[in-house]
């Protein structure tokens, strides 16, 4: 009996190459604050982000035609995923951006929004009748404990992670917390009907408005365009902004989303991680142990109960 090895070769790199996507995803993911923290010396946060939708939208409006993706089916669909855009993208990217903009170290940022599943959790209760398990409590404890302990180790060893930021930084990415969470919410309730591409189109276009309007009012809208900025805004729309998306379409498609969602737990230890390496943002052990028991609380709030 032959054995087709090209054949065999072809399948088992497909099977690791699905494997590998949601690692890849999420890794991806953990770039959008790394490039925040490359591109805001040469434009303000509000300037930047629209920016980068406007060149977003040039790109992908075109690509959902040629794809002929569906639009949403109604006009009341559109206005909820207009305000899902607002919160998902608006508030949370903006709030993000600002706070780094402020001083906060990228991985410090990735850090407190990445607790949005144990906020999100806590607010499915009372907003959509969902009741927490027991699991689910005790790592939304541990979320909030291990926050505190990065928190409380910058403040009493005065580390360098910690300082050159005040309240409005903090507040800043609290903001973007809240706005990812209550967004997500939200998208659950209202949205579940959204097509991905044609969604993600009117969620930036949105979220570019909210943003337009806060560089007009608050920002003085001058940008350097030097080579830094333009090669980190090209990665964030490239590659963030599209490829990311494409690839979770890809990962939806193959059933294979919830691996993304149980992965998304390593993006701030692999934020700060490409923090250290590029910034040399350092976190004390103190702070390190704190990370750990954050993502674990986080890892218990996202994953189904064994009982």
């Amino acid at each position: 009996m032959s054995i087709n090895f090209k054949v065999l070769q072809e399948k088992d790199a497909t099977t690791l190459g699905l494997a590998a996507m949601p690692g890849v995803f999420v890794l991806l993911w953990s770039t959008g604050f790394i490039g925040a923290k490359f591109g805001l010396p040469y434009a303000e946060p509000f300037t930047f982000l629209f920016i980068r939708f406007v060149l977003t939208l040039m790109l992908l409006i075109p690509l959902t035609w040629l794809m002929r993706i569906s639009w949403p089916s109604s006009p009341r669909l559109w206005k909820h995923i207009a305000i899902s855009g607002l919160l998902v993208h608006g508030t949370y990217l903006g709030g993000v951006f600002y706070g780094i903009y402020l001083g906060m170290p990228a991985g410090l940022a990735a850090l407190l929004v990445g607790l949005q599943p144990l906020l999100t959790a806590a607010c499915a209760g009372p907003l959509l009748g969902e009741r927490l398990t027991k699991q689910q409590w005790l790592g939304l404890m541990l979320g909030l404990l291990g926050i505190s302990l990065v928190l409380g180790s910058k403040l009493e060893l005065g580390s360098t992670l910690f300082s050159g930021f005040g309240a409005g930084a903090l507040i800043s990415v609290m903001a973007a917390l809240l706005g990812i969470s209550l967004g997500t919410l939200y998208q659950k309730r209202y949205c579940t009907s959204m097509p991905l591409l044609s969604g993600a189109v009117i969620q930036y276009m949105a979220a570019g408005g909210l943003l337009g309007i806060g560089a007009l009012l608050f920002e003085s809208r001058e940008v350097t365009w030097s080579t830094t900025f333009m090669l980190t805004l090209g990665w964030l729309v490239l590659i963030l902004s599209i490829a990311a998306i494409l690839l979770l379409m890809a990962l939806i498609k193959k059933g294979e989303a919830s691996r993304v969602a149980s992965l998304f737990y390593l993006v701030p230890p692999v934020t700060a991680l490409q923090a250290w390496w590029l910034f040399d943002e350092r976190l004390p052990l103190l702070g390190l142990a704190g990370m750990v028991i954050a993502i674990a609380g986080v890892v218990m709030v996202v994953r189904p109960s064994t009982t």
